[in-house]
C-alpha cells in the first residue's frame, strides 16, 4: 500500500493545506529571539511532513533523526525551544510529527508503520529530557509548565488523533481500491460478453453454410465432391473465428458498430457519424475477416468517443487503419488538451480497459497515452490470422 511514485503535481495538490499550516506555525515561532536556533531542524521536519506521501517510512525515520539532531543542537547551544507544545517539541514540530504518523499509518505496511510510530514517539518523548527547559528559564517564578501526567495525557490524545486519521484514510483507500478493481472487472466482463455475441453471430454464419452444403450433397450425391471442400473450408474458418473470439457469456451491445465485407467503408461510416474533424487514412490491401473488422470498428469508435469526451480544443483527429505483414494496425490520435472538468454526463473511465481486454483476447498489442507534442493517441495491432 506504500506509495513511492506520487507525482509532484499530485503531491502539491494534496499537501498544500498542510504546508500552509506548518508555515503559519513556523512564522509564529521565529518571532521570538530564541526561536532562530531551532528553526533549521524544525524546517527539515516540516518539509519531511509535506513530502511524506512519496516515501512514508523513510520520511518517518528521517524526521525522527531530524528531531533528535535538533534536540542535541539546542542542548549544545543551551537554547530552550520557543515555545514547547508537547514534551520538548514546538507546535510546528508536533504538527509535522502528527502528519507523518498519519501518512505512514495510511500508506506503509503495518509492521513498518508500527516501527515508524514507535521511533517517532520515542524520539518525541526523549526530546523532553535532552532539550533545555523553556518554562524554568523564561517563567521561573510564575509557571513551571505542564506536569508529567498532563504531558502524558496530551501526548496520548495527539497520538490517538494521528493514528485514527491514518487508519481512517487507510480503510477508505482500501475500499476505493476494491471498488476500482470491481469496475475494471466489470468492464472486462462486458467486453467479453460483446465478444461472445460476436462469436455467436459469426459462427452461426459458417455453420449455416456448412449445413446447406451438406444437405445439398445428400440430395444430389454427385455434388458431394464439390460440396465437401466447401464444408471443410467453412469448418476451418469457423474454428479460426472461434479461437479468435474467446468467451463464455453472451450479452448485447446496442451501440457496437456492425461490420460488412468492406471494412474501409465501415470505418468511413464510423468516422462520419462521429461528427469530428477526422483525417482518415485507410490502407487495406488484403481483406479483413468480419469478426476482426468488428473489433477494429469498435476500437475506432471508442477512441473517437474518448477524444470527444475527454479532450478540448481538438482541431484534428488522425485515424489510420492499415494492414501490413498480416497485422491490422489501428491508430487514433488527437491534438487536444485534457479537460479540467469532468465531461458532461460523467465518465466511467474504463473505455481503455475494455479496448485493452478486447485486443489482448484477440492476440494483439494495445497502448494508449499522451503524445509528446500534446494530445492523446491509441494504438492497436491485431493479427489477421488466428
Amino acid at each position: 500500500m506504500e506509495s513511492t511514485h506520487l507525482g509532484w503535481r499530485t503531491l502539491l495538490r494534496r499537501q498544500w493545506p498542510l504546508a500552509c499550516a506548518l508555515l503559519f506555525f513556523l512564522g509564529g515561532e521565529v518571532l521570538g529571539e530564541a526561536g532562530w536556533w531551532q528553526l533549521p531542524g524544525t524546517v527539515v521536519v516540516c518539509a519531511l511532513a509535506v513530502l511524506a506521501p512519496r516515501r512514508p517510512f523513510d520520511a518517518a525515520l528521517a524526521a525522527a533523526t531530524a528531531v533528535a539532531a535538533n534536540s542535541v543542537v539546542l542542548r549544545v547551544l543551551d537554547v530552550a525551544p520557543m515555545v514547547p507544545a508537547i514534551s520538548g517539541l514546538v507546535i510546528s514540530e508536533t504538527a509535522a510529527v502528527m502528519a507523518i504518523i498519519a501518512v505512514v499509518v495510511r500508506q506503509a505496511p503495518l509492521p513498518r508503520a508500527a516501527a515508524a510510530v514507535v521511533v517517532l514517539v520515542a524520539v518525541a518523548a526523549g526530546s523532553q529530557a535532552v532539550r533545555p527547559d523553556y518554562w524554568s528559564r523564561y517563567w521561573p517564578d510564575e509557571y513551571s509548565g505542564p506536569g508529567p501526567w498532563q504531558q502524558v495525557v496530551g501526548g496520548a490524545v495527539l497520538l490517538a488523533l494521528s493514528l485514527g486519521t491514518g487508519l481512517y484514510f487507510r480503510a477508505r483507500d482500501r475500499e476505493r481500491t476494491t471498488a476500482v478493481r470491481a469496475e475494471v472487472a466489470a468492464a472486462q466482463h462486458a467486453e467479453r460478453m460483446a465478444l461472445a455475441r460476436e462469436l455467436h453471430d459469426v459462427i452461426a454464419h459458417y455453420v449455416t453454410g456448412m449445413v446447406v452444403h451438406a444437405q445439398a450433397a445428400q440430395a444430389v450425391p454427385s455434388a458431394a465432391g464439390e460440396a465437401l471442400p466447401i464444408i471443410v473450408r467453412s469448418g476451418n474458418e469457423a474454428l479460426t473465428e472461434m479461437r479468435r473470439l474467446v468467451g463464455t457469456l453472451r450479452g448485447t451491445d446496442a451501440d457496437a458498430p456492425t461490420a460488412s465485407s468492406d471494412l474501409a467503408d465501415d470505418v468511413r461510416g464510423v468516422v462520419e457519424r462521429s461528427g469530428q474533424p477526422v483525417r482518415l487514412h485507410v490502407d487495406l490491401p488484403v481483406p479483413v475477416p468480419p469478426s476482426l473488422g468488428r473489433s477494429v470498428l469498435r476500437l475506432v469508435q471508442e477512441s473517437l468517443t474518448n477524444a470527444r469526451k475527454h479532450a478540448e480544443g481538438v482541431s484534428a483527429v488522425d485515424v489510420s487503419v492499415s494492414v501490413s505483414d498480416g497485422v491490422v494496425h489501428v491508430l487514433v490520435a488527437d491534438d487536444g488538451r485534457s479537460r479540467k472538468a469532468a465531461p458532461v454526463g460523467g465518465s466511467g473511465g474504463y473505455g481503455l480497459v475494455g479496448m485493452r481486454e478486447r485486443v489482448e483476447l484477440l492476440g494483439g498489442r494495445f497502448s494508449a497515452g499522451a503524445r509528446a507534442g500534446g494530445g492523446w493517441e491509441v494504438r492497436a495491432a491485431l493479427p489477421v490470422t488466428g
